[in-house]
């Protein structure tokens, strides 16, 4: 990576996330509006396809500059176990939060008149209140699965972070079977695939306070309401995960790094 100071590091923080949420929280209001098929047309797993490409796309697009981390809870993690700048730390999530929310106004501008013909649902955020609240795509409400407990959107949020950060570690581990020729950023997005499909029920996935909390305040301003209703909005997408990416570090420190063969 060329270094060319913290400046263009954090343009590059703030460009990458911006790239993740206009393509993420934009396959949101693409399902949860259905602008060109019927609702039927859509599943869970358009939502988690498109978060996916999401991420490799943002990473292919600001890795070269600032590292594509994107998420505080990968900077936080970076920084207590691979070496990365405490004093960077700080500026990067700013900049991640910075990203986010200009994201989210970009989703805005596409789809303003779906948005104001629903009544500004939320397709900014995770948890209570987000259009995953129903089966908005076909189904009605009895055929919802129901909610589901803070206590256990919260032990989701832990483990989708902890995978999180195996897969990004994993991803440039040049001990482990290792990714050549740049294809770092597909395990990262195969890795938020994975965790949308097997953990994303309970708490809509967010593993990243920057996506969630940026867009969500984003949100508010517009008009949509419910946003910051109780503790939820800080506890589960946003505290759970920026302390589960390190502890997920840790782990794969624990578990994997002392088993791998050494560098020839």
């Amino acid at each position: 990576m060329k270094q060319k100071g913290l400046t263009g590091e954090l343009i590059g923080e703030i460009f990458g996330t911006f790239v993740l949420i206009l393509l993420g929280d934009g396959v949101v209001a693409n399902v949860g509006l259905a602008p060109r098929l019927a609702g039927p047309a859509y599943n869970w797993n358009t939502i988690t396809i498109g978060w996916a490409f999401a991420v490799i796309v943002a990473v292919y697009i600001s890795g070269g500059v600032s590292g594509a981390h994107l998420n505080p809870a990968v900077t936080i993690a970076l920084a207590a176990k691979r070496g990365f700048p405490w004093g960077k730390v700080g500026p990067y999530i700013v900049a991640q939060f910075i990203g986010a929310f200009l994201g989210a106004a970009a989703v805005f501008f596409v789809y303003r008149d779906g948005l104001v013909a629903a009544g500004y649902p939320n397709v900014w955020s995770t948890g209570p209140g987000s259009v995953f609240g129903n089966t908005f795509w076909g189904g009605t409400g009895e055929a919802s699965t129901g909610s589901y407990s803070m206590l256990t959107a919260g032990i989701a949020e832990f483990f989708g972070t902890m995978m999180l950060l195996w897969g990004v570690l994993a991803s440039g581990d040049e001990r482990n079977l290792g990714l050549k020729n740049n294809m770092g950023p597909f395990l990262v997005g195969f890795t938020v695939l994975a965790i949308g499909l097997s953990l994303g029920g309970p708490s809509g996935y967010s593993i990243n306070p920057a996506r969630d909390l940026g867009p969500r305040i984003f949100g508010a301003i517009v008009g949509t309401k419910g946003l910051f209703d109780g503790m939820y909005w800080l506890i589960v997408p946003v505290l759970i995960p920026a302390i589960a990416g390190a502890i997920g570090a840790f782990a794969y420190d624990a578990f994997v790094t002392p088993f791998l063969p050494e560098k020839k």
